[in-house]
């Protein structure tokens, strides 16, 4: 079976407390209010939902989601559906009361997605990292309006 790996990663400042930004960041289901992206999520259970993703390309991810740790310093999701893998939020305290936000994700995907992603690597980086971008966005302002800055170093 064909497969392809994708590995990406982001640091990312606030100024808002890391258990608060850890409630944003577990709370999977109301992710449609703030992040625009993801455009539906169901809950399978406590530790479980299934995630609709769509960014600028036209292709809608079918995610399924489990939480494997909630409680900051580390989040932690295994990833199933069109995608498979994990993805890691590291939280560390920063500056007056803020939080650095390390994000790591490593998902493999298979079939015909991995054989298209080939040709379209750069393209999909692309549009990963500008959905990461609104990520961020949308946690700001659902954190309390305050607006995207540069990424940390």
């Amino acid at each position: 079976m064909v497969s392809a790996t994708y590995r990406f990663g982001g640091s990312w400042t606030v100024p808002h407390g890391v258990d608060a930004v850890a409630a944003l960041l577990v709370d999977l289901e109301h992710y449609p209010e703030w992040w625009p992206e993801v455009v539906a999520v169901a809950s399978l259970g406590p530790d479980d939902a299934r995630v609709l993703c769509r960014s600028v390309l036209p292709y809608t991810l079918d995610l399924v989601l489990h939480a494997v740790r909630r409680e900051p310093p580390v989040l932690e999701t295994t990833v199933g559906g069109d995608l498979r893998g994990v993805v890691r939020w590291r939280l560390s305290p920063s500056g007056a009361g803020g939080t650095r936000m390390d994000f790591e994700q490593e998902v493999e995907v298979r079939g015909l997605l991995a054989l298209a992603s080939y040709g379209a690597r750069p393209l999909l980086r692309w549009n990963h990292d500008r959905m990461m971008r609104s990520c961020v966005a949308g946690l700001r302002r659902a954190l309390g309006g305050v607006s995207p800055g540069p990424a940390a170093p």
